[in-house]
């Protein structure tokens, strides 16, 4: 049974890379000024929702000005998650051959680029934007927490929570000013594109440590190499286990992201007015910090997570049904329960990826396996529910829909919260 603490390490992308001796060199220099790595990684967790939850609000004008049926509004959503699912790939196989620092800032320079894509007059621009901005947000997302890992190991957890809280924190204030920045630079586009701005300042930030990592390094060298060359551990694949973690990741991401894409259209399709419908959608991010750090404390002191897998996954399934019984009258009430549920959701699936492994480089794996699998499967929530809803002509079927998922959900954290590592026996 693997150790239970409530700090569990971080998932690692250069768990298995051992860097270049002058890439060594260069980290220690860069790790005598903390606060230009801090400062980096703030910029950068503070992108890393923003692009996506400030297009929710806006969804309904988006479709209208490219006379986009609801189905391929849902494109908007579901293409930045298959590419946040591809680029999970690549990202290592990046960091070994340039560094996590440069691919980093590189990632918030297309990052940038894809936000500014979106607004092209062509609807070919909005989609390729958004394939943009979702290979970015995954390079972002799988090198960060190892970052945190390598440069403060001694501050591992309270260096996660900075990084979680501004990340949330970047999602909240992008929904909550969606329409308000509509509404004052004169339209939709506007409100996306305010956005790069952010993004190009995070690259600014990153520049000098891309350049720092890389100071020294032989023209053409690799930044690191890998300590397994071949695959070791056991066949993730093969692993039940591995799937019911693989799946819960997808499941709770599959719907968190259709919350993301149809809560505030929901609320105005029964009569909220646009700017609270987004102010409801804000404060239901924000409250997601609650669950995320909560149920992650309760999972690493418990042998078994399934308890809670079955209680977030209750949580949301209570605020999805109260988006059918009565979206507008108790909006907050369901925006309240989503957020917590989401969160704790989100953190226990994390959680899980390390309590389920045997050692690092498992988890390592594992991880990669989860976010890859997990964000293709949640790719086809908004696109799926959004087909549903353009065929039937409400919210009833998709949302009944939505509550079979969180039942689905509840099941597969009674598999994945047993007190079981991979790899052992039945």
């Amino acid at each position: 049974m693997p150790e239970t603490r409530s700090d569990a390490p971080l998932i690692d992308a250069e768990e298995d890379l051992v860097p270049a001796p002058q890439v060594a060199v260069a980290r220690r220099r860069l790790r005598a000024h903390p606060a230009l790595v801090l400062v980096g990684i703030v910029l950068a967790a503070l992108n890393m929702r923003a692009a996506l939850a400030g297009v929710s609000p806006l969804l309904s004008e988006i479709g209208d000005h490219f006379h986009l049926a609801a189905t391929a509004s849902s494109l908007v959503t579901t293409i930045p998650l298959v590419f946040m699912g591809l680029g999970s790939i690549a990202a290592p196989k990046l960091a070994r051959r340039w560094g996590t620092e440069a691919v980093l800032c590189g990632a918030l320079v297309l990052l940038c680029g894809g936000i500014v894509l979106r607004i092209a007059p062509p609807v070919v621009a909005l989609f390729a934007g958004c394939a943009v901005v979702g290979a970015s947000i995954a390079l972002l997302n799988v090198l960060m927490p190892g970052l945190i890992k390598r440069d403060f190991p001694e501050k591992a957890a309270g260096m996660t929570a900075l990084y979680s809280t501004a990340m949330i924190m970047g999602a909240t204030v992008s929904a909550a000013s969606a329409v308000p920045l509509e509404n004052a630079l004169g339209g939709w586009q506007g409100s996306l594109v305010s956005w790069a701005l952010l993004a190009a300042v995070a690259a600014l930030a990153w520049i000098p440590q891309a350049v720092i990592a890389r100071r020294g390094t032989r023209h053409g060298a690799a930044a690191a190499q890998p300590v397994h060359t071949t695959e070791n551990g056991p066949k993730l694949s093969r692993s039940p286990l591995a799937w019911q973690v693989t799946l819960f990741m997808g499941s709770q991401s599959l719907i968190a992201y259709v919350v993301i894409a149809w809560m505030p259209t929901i609320f105005t399709d029964h009569g909220m007015a646009k700017g609270e419908a987004g102010l409801v959608f804000a404060f239901s991010t924000l409250l997601q910090m609650a669950g995320s750090f909560v149920v992650p404390m309760l999972a690493g002191r418990m042998r078994r997570q399934r308890l809670l897998g079955v209680g977030v996954s209750a949580l949301m399934a209570c605020g999805v049904g109260g988006l059918l019984v009565a979206p507008v009258a108790g909006a907050w009430l369901w925006a309240v329960i989503l957020g917590i549920g989401q969160g704790g959701a989100l953190g226990l699936a994390l959680t899980m990826m390390v309590l389920r492994s045997g050692d690092a480089h498992t988890a390592a794996r594992l991880s990669g396996m989860a976010q890859t699998g997990g964000y293709l499967l949640a790719a086809a929530g908004p696109l799926v529910l959004g087909a549903v809803h353009q065929a039937t002509g409400g919210w009833t079927v998709p949302i009944v829909l939505l509550l079979l998922v969180c039942a689905g959900l509840a099941l597969l954290g009674m598999g994945a919260g047993r007190d079981r590592r991979i790899g052992d026996g039945a």
